[in-house]
């Protein structure tokens, strides 16, 4: 039983760097989207890799209550981007404090977000099933 639960840890992991690479190649070719994809992308992938690097760790969570956690949390990060202090804008000045941090406080945030969570939610719930059969 032990080796499957490493199985899906691992399989976690995997997923994260996955989606640590799309999103990070979403913003290099974001001249190849339109406007509207370029501003959910990136922001809808940052979801899904939380979801999937929490999972890592929560992996015995049901995936719609770890689902609910991991929005909470997305949506704690974008309204703690409200505020601003020398340090912390120094630190989101950073590439990788940028991207941990963000910059500031968008609505547009909020609602991809909302959209990472549930594809994140999604795919966790076929990858079970499929383990299943």
């Amino acid at each position: 039983m032990n080796w499957i639960l490493e199985k899906i840890k691992l399989r976690n992991l995997f997923i994260c760097f996955g989606l640590i690479i799309l999103g990070l190649a979403s913003r290099k070719y974001q001249s190849n989207f339109s406007d509207t994809i370029n501003l959910y992308l990136g922001d809808a992938i940052w979801a899904m890799m939380v979801y999937f690097f929490f999972r890592i760790f929560a992996f015995k969570t049901r995936i719609l209550k770890h689902g609910f956690y991991c929005l909470i949390y997305c949506y704690l990060t974008e309204i703690s981007q409200m505020y601003h202090s020398p340090l912390i804008d120094s630190l989101r000045n950073t590439t990788i404090g940028g991207l941990v941090l963000g910059f500031g406080f968008l609505w547009s945030d909020i609602v991809s977000y909302s959209i990472g969570i549930l594809a994140a939610i999604s795919f966790d719930t076929y990858l079970s099933n499929r383990n299943k059969i």
